[in-house]
């Protein structure tokens, strides 16, 4: 019996097959090879077609199964995760009626703003447990503004995992979690933010019918199992955004546990039993997978949106794209702690909640030509990841969370040693790395909402951490010195 579970990125689209009994990956794949292009019409926007994760979901598809060559008839459930915050507007025939705005797209900061004084920040706070911000409805309300002609033809608007849901099986739903942090739902009453819908002027009807997170959710039907090479009629019984969903993978589930990622961009997620906020919305509280009124569970996440991608960038224009990232990680470490002051701001993948949405831009500063190499290039982009992480930890730690513990899937960056000690040196955490990853956990997800496991012990059954990061105490007050410059540099860039 066998778990199907996707993650659908903005860079890319993996899939992995589970084997339900164990718990094992049996084949595993990603599409394209190369990231995903996000599309950016003017500055500071970023938008991709669905069909294109549609095809790049297919050919994973059918990489997986030509590799394992299992009988698809015991594929038993499938599950989605996906990345946050975006927009799809589709019309009665699911038709997409435009590229999708996806999550680091800025323009809709300024409406959201807006929004935020018009409607009354306290009241939004307690509503909504953030500003409107630059999330889904403020997206949607700038296509009303902006592209009246295709705001007048929607019929339902989805979270790019809803789509993929209705494209595997003609059916249009969405989940409360999902609904949050879209800022469409008002968590202290518990129904949908009429107050934002109808300020926005946005019609009820566009928004989807409700399913639980874990449930059967729809079925896929004829034509999607012909596309996909699948069985019609595998249970869809999961769905979440990427961060939740990686909190989920990795068990993280109670009040206190944390989560971590650091792929295109960077995010820590911490569990609360609280609907609690930050009053200037720099981190975000929305709700978990595992929410219930009887069980209350948030998510607090701190998005770096300049994250892997910062990373990126260093390995194609200062690495001249014929270096992989081992080989970076091995030259960075040849330049000092605070990187002889050279001192990057890795903010450059549009506006950053943590900056108040202000869409800054990437720096570099301090470069002195006469002492810095591409060595310190390589080691200042890794730090100023972990120094961005690490001021927006701060924020998150007014709102306790105060955790001994950060969870990891043993990717993206965290597999650079370098990157992974100073996380875990700066924050004062012990990072676990766990072997799993989003499309594992989505399969997870998928076979505890079927109902083929019975309960979390018997979904994390095969969960084992295989590495662990402790703080290195003698580096502590290097790293405390290198990350308040970098601070000091970040403030005056703000003022």
């Amino acid at each position: 019996m066998y778990l199907l579970g996707y993650d659908i990125g903005s860079s890319s689209v993996k899939a992995t097959l589970l084997q339900a009994e164990n718990g094992t990956a049996i084949a595993s794949a990603t599409s394209p090879t190369v990231e995903m292009k996000i599309d950016a019409p003017q500055p500071g926007w970023a938008e991709q077609h669905p069909d294109l994760w549609w095809e790049n979901l297919k050919i994973a598809t059918h990489q997986i199964l030509a590799t394992s060559k299992v009988d698809v008839s015991q594929i038993r459930a499938i599950g989605i995760s996906y990345q946050m915050h975006g927009l799809v507007a589709v019309d009665k025939n699911l038709q997409v009626l435009r590229p999708a705005i996806i999550w680091c797209d800025g323009r809709a900061a300024s409406i959201g703003e807006k929004a935020f004084r018009a409607l009354g920040e306290q009241r939004c706070l307690e509503k909504l447990l953030n500003s409107p911000g630059n999330f889904t409805a403020s997206k949607l309300r700038w296509v009303k503004e902006n592209e009246p002609h295709i705001f007048d033809k929607i019929y339902k608007i989805m979270l790019p995992g809803d789509y993929i849901a209705a494209r595997m099986s003609g059916t249009i739903n969405t989940t409360v979690s999902g609904l949050s942090e879209g800022i469409f739902w008002n968590i202290q009453e518990d129904r949908l933010a009429d107050f934002l819908l109808d300020y926005y002027q946005i019609p009820h009807s566009y928004i989807p019918d409700i399913v639980p997170t874990f449930s059967i959710q729809s079925e896929l039907s004829v034509s999607a199992a012909k596309e996909l090479g699948l069985t019609k009629g595998i249970p869809i019984s999961y769905r979440a955004g990427d961060q939740p969903n990686n909190a989920f993978s990795l068990n993280a589930l109670r009040a206190g546990e944390v989560a971590a990622t650091a792929g295109t961009s960077g995010v820590v997620y911490g569990v609360n039993d609280r609907p609690n906020y930050d009053r200037f919305s720099r981190v975000n509280t929305f709700i978990h997978v595992n929410h219930t009124a009887q069980t209350p569970s948030y998510g607090v996440l701190l998005c770096i949106n300049g994250t892997g991608i910062m990373n990126s960038w260093m390995k194609a224009q200062i690495g001249g794209g014929y270096l992989d990232y081992s080989q970076m990680n091995e030259i960075a470490s040849h330049a000092p702690i605070g990187s002889s002051g050279l001192c990057i701001l890795p903010f450059g993948n549009g506006a950053e909640r943590i900056l108040s949405n202000k869409e800054t831009g990437a720096m570099i500063y301090n470069l002195q030509l006469n002492i810095h190499n591409r060595s310190h290039l390589f080691r200042a982009a890794q730090e100023g990841i972990v120094f961005a992480l690490n001021y927006g930890f701060e924020v998150m730690q007014t709102m306790g969370i105060r955790p001994q513990t950060v969870r990891a899937g043993n990717a993206n960056m965290f597999l650079s040693p370098l990157f992974a000690s100073a996380f875990s040196t700066l924050t004062q955490t012990q990072v676990e790395l766990y072997n799993t990853d989003g499309s594992q956990g989505a399969a997870r997800g998928a076979g505890l909402g079927a109902g083929i496991y019975s309960s979390l012990e018997e979904t994390f059954a095969s969960l084992r951490v295989i590495k662990r990061i402790e703080p290195i105490n003698a580096e502590k007050n290097a790293y405390l010195e290198a990350y308040q410059r970098w601070k000091s540099v970040l403030h005056k860039f703000l003022e």
